[in-house]
């Protein structure tokens, strides 16, 4: 191609290629170099026909007289058959063999059928090989399938290439586990450095300069520099160079480079002993990953504990994780990075509704907005899964077109829909929108993989009208202690701070709260209430507390991120949850009990049905729900005795410990892992 052809699509790609920034983080537990080399570099040849195949000796001498080694990558029944006269010659020097596809056009990736119709041919070829490693043509390749050919690793991908024609751009130079069903999996290599064919036959570059510019820069960040080039496209002394060729010169003064700048801090490996160092050096447990993952959630993501801990989650090891979420009104619509998470606001919520008409045009709205964002997402992308999490239910079908391809889905239900909104819009179960929402909430969860629910009441009524036991887990609203870790006390005002966070919704007993604190507040008078979060509910709360003359006393405080949250709790004295136990509030559990325990706040509870399912009476003080004196007398009883207060504290501690989302997190990346594999 020309370079003035070529030129429009570098130019508009500078910004990723050849370098893109986000490549270069050190994966999460990353152990470094065998013997504390800065970097390691691998090469691959890919050899695609008979004018590749009749260079592959000269190659092997070069790089043998310049002491290098490498992996020859062979297409299986193509144009040219290898004898074993140059595989025992190749295994001789030192170098490796690897399987190219099995056409050198990567086409056994167009359909799975199609993939697994070529699996016992392309295995057959790695035994006879003695190949451990597997490359596809044009970095065309599905991970998944990969699983079923049994290889140590696959050379496939790309760091970043948006000019491939099929460019699958992983965001690392660093190697990392492609997990697979019963523990199983293999390494991914990813190309980083660009291939000579882009460099010199698509954008007609005349020296090395882009390669040296890249390898500095992952010198620099401690990552793998893997070079993949063709002997098809490499013109040696005494041919005549054809048009799509370059000068076999240019490799020899990249090696000459590498060899005069970093000799003594460069591991030069085999990429069959890069997979076998990671194997042997990186955990199973803590090993980084880079499955696309995309959470859609009609929730203010910064706020939000559950679909911040499994997107973090997933971040922390490496995965590329997407959130389509809300904005609050506060934060612009668009893209923004959230501690590893990529997070697309599309929609502005306010917490308004006094109508469920309202509420489900608002609901509507963005099952039609986060459907076209997510699409459009996946055509470039390929998710390996999607989790949708509700409210609502039909949110699942923002993801048809991920799961017409092939992609995964879990529904994660926060809340039981059909109570939710019978408790926030006073309807009853004989009510037909009650129905409605029955049968939506069924075939929502029909739609999906796999279905998530918050609570072990809930799962077992959603297994009798919804979903089966088998497609289903329970996951509670289990403390993240990256967020909620033990933080310290910063205020010393004098003050005894009474706290609720959370919305304000009539089934949380905002105001039975309220109540009770006009009967407390002559009897500790350095005592006030804070209330954090938003609601419908704001302004019957705001119209309570000057009718109570509370306006001095009771303080609401709005909205924050998770982050500043913990910072509050920490610093409050006591923690209230009183919710109605004749409400949907009864069978919803509360993440704020745990997210007081995790500091040491002793928490004041109604008893409802779901928290005495999970808490006794050593770890929280229990009250008969919708009681405002009962839950007065609850709150003074902390507050004056010193021995229940230590004694609730000890117990909120053990149970976090007992049930800390590190726990857990093991199970849901396995979830993840088994559904995308």
């Amino acid at each position: 191609m020309p370079r003035s052809q070529a030129s429009s699509p570098k130019i508009n790609s500078t910004n990723v290629w050849p370098i893109d920034e986000e490549a270069g983080a050190i994966p999460s537990g990353w152990p470094g170099w065998p013997d504390g080399k800065r970097f390691a570099l691998g090469v691959t040849h890919d050899v695609k026909g008979v004018r590749g195949f009749n260079r592959v000796e000269r190659l092997m001498n070069i790089e043998l007289q310049m002491g290098f080694r490498s992996a020859f990558n062979f297409v299986p029944h193509g144009e040219y058959l290898v004898a074993e006269e140059l595989q025992e010659a190749l295994e001789r020097a030192g170098f490796e063999l690897g399987v190219y596809g099995v056409q050198a056009n990567g086409k056994p990736f167009a359909s799975k059928t199609e993939f697994r119709s070529q699996t016992r041919r392309i295995k057959e070829f790695l035994q006879k090989w003695k190949a451990s490693g597997f490359s596809s043509g044009f970095g065309r390749t599905k991970h998944a399938w990969l699983h079923d050919l049994g290889i140590a690793y696959d050379a496939s991908t790309n760091d970043t290439d948006p000019l491939s024609p099929d460019p699958d751009c992983v965001q690392s130079v660093f190697p990392y586990w492609v997990p697979g069903a019963n523990g199983g999996g293999y390494v991914e290599l990813p190309c980083t450095l660009p291939q000579d064919s882009t460099v010199f036959t698509v954008f007609g570059e005349q020296d090395i300069a882009t390669w040296k510019r890249k390898l500095d820069w992952i010198a620099a960040r401690g990552g793998m520099a893997l070079l993949k080039t063709h002997p098809d496209y490499m013109c040696f002394a005494g041919e005549k160079r054809a048009h799509d060729e370059f000068p076999v010169s240019h490799y020899e003064e990249f090696l000459r480079y590498i060899k005069e700048k970093y000799q003594d801090s460069v591991w030069c490996a085999l990429p069959r002993e890069v997979a076998r160092f990671y194997c042997a050096s990186v955990p199973p447990d803590v090993r980084n990953t880079r499955k696309r993952i995309c959470m859609v959630a009609y929730t203010f993501y910064d706020s939000d504990n559950r679909v911040r801990r499994y997107a973090e989650a997933l971040a922390k090891r490496g995965d590329q994780v997407d959130v389509i979420a809300l904005s609050a009104g506060n934060a612009p619509l668009g893209k923004e990075k959230w501690h590893g998470v990529t997070l697309y606001r599309v929609q502005y919520r306010e917490t308004t509704e006094k109508s469920r008409w309202t509420y489900a045009k608002r609901l509507l709205r963005f099952l039609f907005v986060s459907s076209h964002f997510l699409t459009q997402r996946h055509r470039r992308l390929r998710y390996d899964l999607v989790h949708v999490h509700n409210v609502p239910d039909f949110l699942v079908f923002a993801a048809w077109y991920p799961k017409w391809t092939g992609t995964k889905l879990i529904l994660d239900i926060h809340d039981i829909v059909p109570e939710l909104f019978a408790s926030k819009f006073k309807t009853t179960a004989n009510d037909i929108f009650y129905g409605l929402l029955k049968f939506e909430e069924k075939i929502s969860a029909g739609f999906v993989d796999h279905v998530i629910v918050s609570n072990h009441l809930w799962h077992e009524k959603l297994i009798l009208r919804s979903f089966s036991k088998e497609k289903s887990s329970v996951y509670l609203n289990h403390v993240d202690p990256a967020i909620f870790y033990r933080r310290p006390r910063m205020r010393n005002d004098g003050k005894f701070i009474i706290l609720f966070p959370g919305s304000y919704q009539w089934h949380q007993g905002l105001d039975i709260a309220i109540k009770a604190f006009a009967i407390l507040k002559d009897k500790v008078p350095n005592a006030e209430f804070h209330i954090y979060g938003g609601g419908p509910m704001e302004g019957e709360l705001v119209r309570l507390t000057k009718e109570l003359g509370l306006e001095e006393r009771v303080k609401f405080c709005g909205g924050r991120p998770l982050d500043q949250i913990a910072d509050v709790v920490a610093n409050a004295d006591l923690g209230v949850v009183p919710k109605r136990a004749d409400s949907f509030g009864n069978e919803a559990c509360s993440t704020k009990i745990m997210e007081f325990m995790s500091q040491g706040i002793p928490v004041v509870v109604s008893r409802t049905k779901i928290d005495t399912y999970y808490f006794n009476d050593r770890e929280v003080r229990f009250f008969p729900s919708g009681d405002s004196q009962a839950m007065a007398d609850a709150m003074l009883d902390v507050i004056q005795d010193k021995a229940l207060r230590e004694s609730l504290i000890a117990g909120g501690y053990e149970y976090v410990e007992q049930n800390s989302w590190e726990k857990r997190k093991r199970d849901y990346l396995r979830l993840v892992d088994s559904l995308s594999s």
